[in-house]
């Protein structure tokens, strides 16, 4: 995402590429050998590829050039031009910052912003970009580059900001929902742990009432007498006994009986 984003950007900054009449014969040459690689570049780079083999002739010809006159603008400028174009955000970047501190004219000044600008905004450096666009446009009002790239950098900080809400709303709509889960799923467990318990305190329960019964039993059967062969052979002799002696007190009641009532007749 971040490369697509880095090549749309590619394509539509413009960096300012400066010459230098004031050269001698050898720096003169190397900066238009260096341009005309940089031009061929251009022109064979698009939104599919990039044709690093002539930036890099470029910028090794500004830097024949800049051997012939160190500290010098445009040459350090065009150096930075090239190095961006090669996606080498950083030194470029470093480039564009020494010419800040080399400018002296308003019109340098507005450049140098400009083409640092660009170098912060590869690195969707959106602050920093939007700044030096400011100070570009601060130097030369009539900068509509730098007008449509300053607006161009604050679209992208805000489309940068609503992505990363975006995610936030996702991230804690995520979380939110994994919370949810796993709290529906301890209690489900508490639940399940909760009916288990119940469970078993009422197999325990039902266990020490069926032991309670069984105990209960065995008491009750150890507390009923137990009669031997013996002792039950003595019982039922002595109920012979008794149904004998009852027999013979009706037998003498009868008799007795029987006798008042002759005497009653022959009296």
């Amino acid at each position: 995402m971040q490369r697509k984003n880095n090549i749309k950007i590619l394509a539509l900054l413009s960096f300012v590429i400066l010459t230098q009449t004031s050269f001698g014969q050898k720096e003169r040459k190397f900066i238009r050998r260096g341009n005309d690689f940089y031009e061929e570049a251009i022109e064979n780079s698009d939104s599919t590829g990039i044709d690093s083999v002539n930036f890099v002739n470029a910028e090794i010809e500004y830097r024949k050039a800049l051997e012939k006159k160190p500290n010098d603008l445009k040459a350090i400028s065009n150096i930075g031009s090239a190095q961006f174009k090669q996606q080498k955000y950083d030194e470029s970047a470093s480039q564009f910052e020494q010419t800040l501190n080399i400018a002296e004219k308003k019109e340098d000044k507005a450049k140098a912003y400009y083409n640092y600008g660009n170098a912060m905004l590869g690195q969707q450096k959106f602050d920093e970009s939007i700044e030096a666009y400011k100070n570009a446009l601060r130097n030369n009002p009539s900068d509509m580059q730098a007008k449509y790239n300053l607006e161009f950098a604050r679209k992208m900080k805000q489309q940068k900001q609503q992505q990363q809400q975006k995610q936030n709303k996702d991230q804690n709509k995520d979380q939110n929902k994994d919370q949810n889960k796993d709290q529906n799923k301890e209690q489900n467990k508490d639940q399940q742990d909760k009916n288990q318990d119940n469970k078993d305190q009422q197999d325990k329960n039902n266990q020490n009432q069926n032991q309670q019964d069984k105990d209960q039993q065995q008491q009750q059967q150890q507390q009923q007498p137990k009669i031997s062969k013996q002792n039950a052979e003595q019982m039922l002799k002595a109920l012979e006994n008794d149904e004998k002696e009852t027999q013979e007190k009706v037998k003498k009641a009868k008799a007795e009986k029987a006798k008042s009532s002759k005497n009653d007749i022959d009296w």
